[in-house]
This record gives structure tokens, C-alpha cells and sequence, in this order.
């Protein structure tokens, strides 16, 4: 036969109790015929097959005979009244409580009865018993009103006490005790601590008690005893939590000794679960509800009885997310709308930080924290950045120090000179909880029954709970004045016949006469005849007459008006929005947690990385490397140069280009291939190194080379890609094309047999396009004037190249430089030694160059022939033209500086100023002497910087 339990019970802590000891009561089985262990897993046990059809064969025995059959579990049934023999078979058996059961198994004492039954079932109904009781009864918040049961008895015990907002504070062991005795059997501990809970402003978004003295801090440092703080109940508490707690409008069931009673929920006027928010662990189940500010949530609500059809998105109009008692910002929505959609998200939370200058002439600068994430240990987040730093796991900071006092929180990391705020900010947000998720899980108590709910739910469920209360309420009141207008009618008929009444009363022997005799005279009820009797005589005045006749008056008006509120659930609605909305003109405050309309906060690679400028030097071979830019120091022309580093053999330096660390690099290739990868994917290193393979970096197929590389901070739809083969096609493409390139790249042109891809620019349709040939030949064509292609074809001739001639170089003139040389070439100074730009600056492969102005040459369509630039002699070529002139210094000569590679990855760095200015037909200077480092092999234009004082100690010595 079944055992039977009682049932758990929310509102009760007893049923838990006995739930707990009928899942463990089975530790003490004792197996005669041999040890068994019993498994704690809940539902699974580990038995033989004998003890298995031992227990399915089991018959009703008396304890009597128990001795004789060592394989029996026996279950010896407590009688209602009856004394049980516990010696003998009771020793080492299981207490079972049962249903009475068939009188025809035992010959053994009265009351005494084996129960067969399975031991896995009902292990597993006994524990699903303590689960649920746990459930109901301790972890999980009801949804009516927010509360568990030991914070529901808390507010109860504070508010029978009478420590409203008004009275003095009292002992918070005072409380805890009135708890212990009356409404909660556990330690007193556990009631301590959900107190202080209740009392702290870091933990509740509004606090429902009003503590005084220690209670904690958000370094979680401890609150003090019992015995030394103070509490009552905040004003908030008493006007949406226990308001109406006695007019009947919920249900009150027994406390665990049936001594007292208690509400199985209080009328709560707002959403508390969503106001405050919850957490919980249960068996098997878990909540973790955010809080929100308390104006939004009237206004959320007040939308929903508007319109109930309203949808997720509507909703979050008025209350966009989550508002955390400690601040912060809340990063993204993608993680609140499926918390609230589902019930189930994480919400990325930040602290609020400013960025302080320290001292203006060395321009220091320090992070300040103002806020952290919810539920973060400030003291502990302190303690993580020092030994971050320590351990050299965080750069850029100098100290660290806690200023924070009761004003308010101030965490002060100064940082180093010359570190960027951003970049150690982001390094904190990655590395420390000063960005931490909050996962929400909305579960509550729901009809009895836990339940995972959406914001939407939550509100309903609370809505229905609401209107539920309203109605229990006016009808408590309409029941209440329906009595005392009855009443009163009667006294106003006695009042009426006043002689009469005086009469009766004086006639009669005894006051059952008496009120009978009103009764059967004037046709009154019992009540009112009684009221009459108990009339004094100070109120049979006239004076008194009318309050009574008054008091009648208002009462049918009162009862009028709560008929009509329960004739209707539209009138219901009305009441609940309007106490909502007097609750929030009374107590709202501002949000707390920003929000910030980003993603969903979490952080890259490139948000720790600073986007510093940075040189980038590509082989013919295809190994790169990343390199500062002070890496070089700044030369004077005709000077040997700085060696780029090791290069392997018969390999040499084709690319030498100029970005910044978050760059997109468009790695093109010679068969028409663009590749795409973040510049600071490549490994930094010295100028000594050998740089890494591009194969580690781009699914480059065998034998194809990048041969032009791009540097793209931004792809701008206005902007363009000019691309120009060896043997002259030029093609335009608009540079959104290659926004999302895959790992394997994509077609950039197609190419004839024997061509390949050389140089890719930049340009908008505003500006001038410089192609030069080998030869020194040069054509000056608007971008305007190229037709804008896809990516898969082959572009238009550029040049009308002559035999064994090929395209050399191609440069960009800006718009900005245009208006200047069309007055320049209107006016015909085309003076060769002028010293306004801007200039076409060649330089040949033998480490010749020479600047030449920009109006010497003529704009022309494609497919010309060109006009000369260089004249070079048989065994020279051109290596490269610039037009620089962009940046002007002071006295109107360039501050620009190019960088000339050798084959041999010899680097010299020079000032464009110091390249002289000749004509067309001139042969230049020397720029670099190559006697023993072959030719030029790539040359690099790059904006000026200001130099350090060593540099410009060791571009002295080199003038020395």
C-alpha cells in the first residue's frame, strides 16, 4: 500500500521539513542478509536483483515473526493512539506513513502493519516531495507579489509589530525573533540575512526596509548583529505591499503549529518580482529576475491594461530594460529582448567610468569608475586590476586607489604616459568584472506550480492577481457599509419614533423584552434593535439625528459606487492604474542604468588594440611584418640608409606602405585576387626580423604573389578603386565592393593571358589620376573620365605603350590640389624651379629622382600616348612617381618624406624638400647610392612626424 504525505505547502515551512526527513528516513534500512549502500541520487538506486524480487514478494507480517525472515524491509505503521512495540523487528526498520490498509495481514500487535511498496518509488516521490516543497516554500518568488515566503513573514511580523515608516525604529532581533516564533522554524541566520537584504540600497532597486546602523556595504563586508541594529518598515513597503492587508482581500492560512495565521500572499499594488527582482537556487530549478525602475514599470503597466493586445515591442517603449540598483550601463538590447520575449537572456553590464585629466604639462590622465555592475564587489574588482597588473597582464596603469566615501563611489586608476584611456578601459571590460553579464532566468510561482515567464506573462499574471485583490476588496467594503447602512436605518426609524422607543424600553423587565418589542413594533431586525438599546442618550439629540440621516446618505452613494466597480473588470482596470500611478507620483526616481544603443558589448581583439600608425613591409616572397614607425630614423638625400631586415635569398622588398592598427589591408594579387585581413593580424616585430609568411594569414593559392596592398580605415560608398595592369588596363571600382571579402578572396579584375595586377589605388571621382610607363612616359587623366565596372572584368587601356615598354607607377592627385594647378596652368608659370606645388616626384630604378611641377603636364583622355616626365638613359627605368606637395611647412616647401627600398632591404628615409626641382627633360639627383645594393625596388610616401630629439641628434651627426 502507498504511503500517504501531506502535501507541501507554500505557506508553511513545516511540510519542507517533514518532506526532508521522508527523503532521508530510508538511511536507515537495515538488510539483514547482507549491507547494502543506498545511493543519494534522487531518483536512482543501485539494488540486486534478489533484494528487487524480495521487496516485489513481500506479504503482511507481523513484527513478531520478523525475526525469522532476514530479507524482509520492514515498515511498522504509527497508530493514531496506539502505543508501537519498538523492540525487536523495530530496530533497524523504516517508519512509513500509510493508508489505513486491509486488516488481514498481521497477527501481530493492534496498530502495527507491514506496507509493501518499492523503494525506488518511493524514494523518488519522497524526494519530489522535498523538491517541490522547496520550491514552493523557499527558493522561488510568488508572482503576485514578489516575495518568498521568508521576506512575505518578515514585512507581516514587522507590520503586526506596528513598525510602520512613522514609529521608532526597534531591534532587528526583535523581529527576527517575532519571525522564529510565530512564522518561520529555521535558523536564524537565514531570517537575519534577508532582512539586511531588504535594507540595502545596493542590493534592491527600492528598498522595502528601513534600516539603521551596519548593514553591509558593496565591498561585502558583513552587517552587524542583530543585537545592535535597527529597522521598520519603509513608506514604499506599507503603501504597495500591506496596504489592504485587512479588509479581506487575501487569503490567511495557519502557521506551522496552526497557532496563528498568516496571508498566503499580500496585496501588492505593483509588480514587485520586476520592481526589485529575484534570485534563487532551487532543486533542479533556478530564477534570477532583474530589477527595474519603478516609474517605468507603472508605465509598462498602465500600457498593458490600455491595450492587453500590445506587443513586445510596444512595451519595451515604456520600459526599455532592466535598472540596476548600482548604475551602470546596460549594453545592447538583444539580450533584453529575448529575456523578455522568452523569459531566458543575458544582459551586458558595464560600469560608468570618466576619463580625468591629472596634470595639463605632462598629460597624464586617469580612469575614474563611478559605478560597477550589479551584484560586483568593488573590493574584490580593486584587488583583481592590482594583480592584473602585477603580473604585467595589464598595461598602462601606474596605480590604482579606492576614494570612495559616502558621497558616493571613486575608483582612481591613474595611467602611464602616453597610454591610451581607451585601450586599458577596454582591457578592463575584458579582463576584470568591471563588464559582467547578468543571466536572466524570469522563473516564479505561478498557480501554485513554478513557471518560466516572458515580461508580458509577468504582467498579465500580475494584472489578473490585482483585479482579484480589488475585487476582494470592494466587495469586503460594499459587505461592510451594506451592514452599517442597515444599522443606521434602523437607528434613524427609532429616532423617528423616539416616544415610542422610550416607551418599549421603559415597558419591558429585561433587554431581550425590550428588543423584541422594538422588533415587533417597528419591524426591525435583531442588529438594529440591539443598536437602538445601545444608542446613549448625548445622541438622541436633533443634532445627532441628522449626522445619522447624513451617514445614511453617504453610505448608499459609497455602496452605489462599488456596485458599478463590480459590474464591470473595464472599472477594476481603472482603480489598479490609478493606485499604480499615485504609488509613482509618490515614490518613482530616475533610472539609474543607461543604456547604451551598441551591440551586445562583448569585446575583440580590436577594441583592447590601440589604432596606433604603424609600417608594413611585404617581400616578393610573401612574408610581412609589422614595425613602429620611429623604426626608421629620418636622413638626408644621397645618404646609404638603414637595412629593413633579413630577407631570404633572391628575395626582396616589394611593398613598404604606411596605416594604422584597425586598417583593413587589401592584399592584391597578381592574378587579379583580393584578399582582405586587419592590419594588426600581423605579428609585430624589429626591424631585424624576417616578418611572417602571408600564407599564415591569407588562403593564397601556390605561385601567386601580392603584389599591391591597400590600407582601408573605411569603406566610404562616394569612394573608389583604381586598379592598373603591367601592360596597361586601368579599371574603376567602387570600393563598397570589397567591403565583405571571404577568407579566399574574391575576383578584383580579370586579367589576358600574360598580364598581371601591379599597383590599386584610391581615389573619388573628383580627382586626377598620374600614370607613368617604364620609359618615363606620363598621362594625367580625371577619375571622373573612367567608367565605374564590376569586379569581374578587365577595365580600358590606359596608355598606348610603345614595344617593350610597361607601366612603371601610378599615383592620385587630390581634388583639393586641382583649382590651384588649373590657375597655375592658366597663367602659364610653368616654371621648373617654381616653388608652389604641387610636383610629380620620380624616382628611378638607379637612385636617381627629382620633383617636377604638376602644371608641366596636361590632363588627357585614356589610350594616349603620354608626354615625358624622365629622360632616362638606356639603362635606367622608372621605379616610381609621387605627387606630393599636400603638406606645405612654413616657407610653402613639402613636409612629406619618402621611403626607398633597396632589393637588397636597404631603407632610406628622406625629406621631399630636399629633392630638387627640375624639368621634364633633367636627370635628377642622387636620392640613394646603390653601389653595392642593386636597385630601387619600392618606394613609400608617408606624412611628416614630428622627430624625437635623438633623431634629430643622429640626422645631425649624419650632416656632421
Amino acid at each position: 500500500m502507498k504511503p500517504s504525505f501531506p502535501p507541501p505547502s507554500s505557506s508553511s515551512a513545516y511540510p519542507s521539513t517533514m518532506a526532508f526527513s521522508s527523503g532521508l528516513r530510508f538511511s536507515t534500512i537495515l538488510l539483514r542478509h547482507r549491507p547494502c549502500s543506498l545511493l543519494t541520487a534522487p531518483t536512482r538506486f543501485s539494488l540486486s536483483s534478489r533484494l528487487r524480487h524480495s521487496l516485489l514478494d513481500l506479504r503482511f507480517l507481523s513484527t513478531a515473526s520478523s525475526s525469522s525472515s532476514k530479507s524482509v524491509v520492514k515498515a511498522a505503521r504509527r497508530s493514531g493512539g496506539g502505543d508501537d512495540d519498538d523492540g525487536g523487528g523495530g530496530n533497524g526498520s523504516v517508519l512509513v506513513k500509510g493508508r489505513v490498509g486491509n486488516d488481514d495481514g498481521g497477527d501481530g500487535d493492534g496498530g502495527g502493519r507491514i506496507v509493501p511498496f518499492e523503494l525506488h518509488r518511493e524514494a523518488t516521490e519522497a524526494y519530489m516531495s522535498y523538491a517541490m516543497s522547496v520550491l514552493l516554500g523557499r527558493a522561488l518568488p510568488d508572482v503576485r507579489d514578489g516575495l518568498k515566503p521568508v521576506h512575505r513573514r518578515i514585512l507581516f511580523a514587522m507590520h503586526e509589530l506596528g513598525l510602520s515608516s512613522r514609529k521608532p525604529f526597534k531591534k532587528c532581533a526583535r523581529v527576527v525573533g517575532e519571525v522564529l516564533g510565530k512564522f518561520h522554524p529555521h535558523g536564524d541566520s537565514a531570517v537575519y540575512d534577508s532582512l539586511v537584504r531588504m535594507a540595502q540600497d545596493f542590493s534592491l532597486r527600492c528598498p522595502l526596509i528601513n534600516g539603521h546602523g551596519n548593514f553591509g556595504s558593496i565591498d561585502a563586508d558583513p552587517a552587524a548583529a542583530m543585537r545592535y541594529t535597527e529597522c521598520r518598515l519603509e513608506a514604499l513597503t506599507e503603501a504597495m505591499l500591506l496596504a489592504d492587508l485587512e479588509q479581506d482581500t487575501v487569503d490567511f492560512v495557519p502557521n506551522f503549529d496552526n497557532s496563528q495565521k498568516e496571508p498566503s500572499v499580500l496585496p501588492a499594488r505593483l509588480p514587485t518580482v520586476l520592481l526589485n527582482g529575484a534570485s534563487g537556487i532551487a532543486v533542479g530549478m533556478a530564477t534570477n529576475i532583474p530589477p527595474h525602475n519603478l516609474g517605468e514599470l507603472v508605465d509598462v503597466l498602465c500600457a498593458l491594461i490600455h491595450n492587453p493586445e500590445a506587443t513586445l515591442q510596444e512595451l519595451l517603449e515604456y520600459m526599455p530594460g532592466p535598472d540596476f540598483p548600482t548604475g551602470g550601463l546596460i549594453m545592447g538590447n538583444i539580450g533584453i529582448l529575448e529575456a523578455y520575449r522568452s523569459g531566458r537572456g543575458r544582459v551586458t553590464v558595464r560600469g560608468k567610468t570618466d576619463v580625468e585629466l591629472l596634470d595639463s604639462k605632462t598629460k597624464r590622465t586617469a580612469i575614474i569608475i563611478k559605478e560597477v555592475p550589479y551584484q560586483t564587489n568593488k573590493s574584490s574588482l580593486v584587488e583583481k586590476i592590482a594583480e592584473l597588473v602585477e603580473n604585467k597582464s595589464l598595461d598602462g596603469i601606474s596605480d590604482i586607489r579606492d576614494e570612495s566615501d559616502r558621497t558616493g563611489m571613486r575608483i582612481v586608476i591613474e595611467l602611464k604616459r602616453g597610454s591610451d584611456p581607451s585601450i586599458v578601459l577596454n582591457n578592463l571590460y575584458r579582463l576584470t568584472s568591471l563588464q559582467s553579464g547578468f543571466s536572466c532566468n524570469m522563473v516564479g510561482i505561478l498557480d501554485g506550480q513554478p513557471k518560466q515567464m516572458g515580461l508580458k506573462e509577468l504582467l498579465q499574471a500580475f494584472l489578473d492577481f490585482r483585479c482579484s485583490v480589488v475585487e476582494r476588496r470592494a466587495r469586503f467594503k460594499l459587505s461592510q457599509a451594506q451592514e452599517r447602512r442597515h444599522i443606521v436605518e434602523g437607528i434613524v426609524v427609532g429616532l423617528d419614533n423616539l416616544d415610542g422607543v422610550i416607551r418599549i424600553i421603559r415597558e419591558a423587565s429585561s433587554n431581550a423584552i425590550a428588543s423584541v418589542g422594538l422588533r415587533n413594533e417597528f419591524n426591525l431586525s435583531e442588529k438594529q434593535a440591539e443598536a437602538i438599546l445601545d444608542i446613549s442618550l448625548r445622541r438622541l439629540t436633533l443634532l445627532e439625528g441628522k449626522k445619522f440621516v447624513d451617514e445614511s446618505k453617504s453610505l448608499m452613494e459609497q455602496i452605489s459606487k462599488l456596485e458599478e466597480l463590480l459590474s464591470s473588470k473595464r472599472h477594476i482596470l481603472q482603480v489598479i492604474e490609478q493606485e499604480a500611478i499615485e504609488l509613482k507620483n509618490k515614490f518613482s526616481s530616475p533610472r539609474r542604468s543607461m543604456l547604451e544603443d551598441t551591440d551586445s558589448g562583448q569585446l575583440e581583439d580590436i577594441d583592447v588594440i590601440p589604432n596606433e600608425e604603424m609600417l608594413l613591409v611585404l617581400s616578393e616572397k610573401g612574408y610581412v611584418k609589422r614595425m613602429k614607425p620611429n623604426t626608421f630614423n629620418l636622413q638626408t638625400r644621397g645618404t646609404i640608409g638603414k637595412s629593413i631586415g633579413k630577407l631570404r635569398v633572391n628575395d626582396a622588398t616589394s611593398e613598404f606602405i604606411v596605416c594604422r592598427a584597425h586598417d583593413h589591408i587589401l592584399y592584391f594579387s597578381d592574378k587579379g585576387i583580393v584578399y582582405s585581413a586587419r592590419a594588426y593580424k600581423i605579428s609585430e616585430c624589429t626591424r631585424t626580423a624576417a616578418g611572417t609568411p602571408l600564407v599564415q594569414i591569407l588562403s593564397i593559392s601556390d605561385g601567386e604573389r601580392i603584389t599591391s596592398v591597400i590600407p582601408v580605415s573605411e569603406f566610404s560608398g562616394d569612394q573608389f578603386l583604381l586598379m592598373l595592369t603591367m601592360n596597361g588596363y586601368v579599371k574603376k571600382v567602387s570600393l563598397n565592393s570589397f567591403s565583405s571579402i571571404r577568407s579566399t578572396g574574391i575576383i578584383a579584375i580579370q586579367l589576358v593571358p600574360g598580364d598581371e595586377l601591379k599597383w590599386v589605388r584610391c581615389c573619388t571621382n573628383d580627382n586626377l589620376v598620374a600614370m607613368a610607363s617604364q620609359n618615363g612616359l606620363v598621362n594625367l587623366c580625371s577619375c571622373e573620365n573612367i567608367r565605374t565596372q564590376g569586379r569581374n572584368t578587365r577595365g580600358a587601356a590606359a596608355m598606348r605603350l610603345k614595344q617593350g615598354d610597361m607601366m612603371a607607377s601610378m599615383d592620385i592627385i587630390p581634388a583639393a590640389k586641382l583649382n590651384d594647378l588649373k590657375k597655375v596652368s592658366e597663367a602659364n608659370t610653368s616654371s621648373a624651379k617654381s616653388l608652389n606645388g604641387p610636383w610629380l616626384l620620380f624616382v628611378s630604378e638607379s637612385g636617381f629622382g627629382k620633383r617636377v611641377p604638376l602644371s608641366s603636364f596636361r590632363a588627357s583622355p585614356l589610350n594616349r600616348v603620354g608626354l615625358i616626365g624622365y629622360k632616362f638613359s638606356a639603362e635606367d627605368r622608372l621605379a616610381a612617381v609621387f605627387v606630393v606637395g599636400f603638406s606645405l611647412s612654413d616657407d610653402g616647401e613639402s613636409d612629406e618624406q619618402v621611403v626607398l627600398v633597396s632589393q637588397s632591404g636597404t631603407v632610406n628615409r628622406i625629406k621631399v624638400r630636399d629633392v630638387s626641382i627640375q624639368s621634364r627633360y633633367a636627370r635628377g639627383v642622387i636620392l640613394m647610392r646603390l653601389d653595392h645594393a642593386g636597385k630601387i625596388q619600392s618606394a613609400s610616401l608617408i606624412s611628416a612626424t614630428e622627430a624625437e630629439p635623438e633623431e634629430e641628434a643622429q640626422a645631425a651627426a649624419v650632416h656632421g
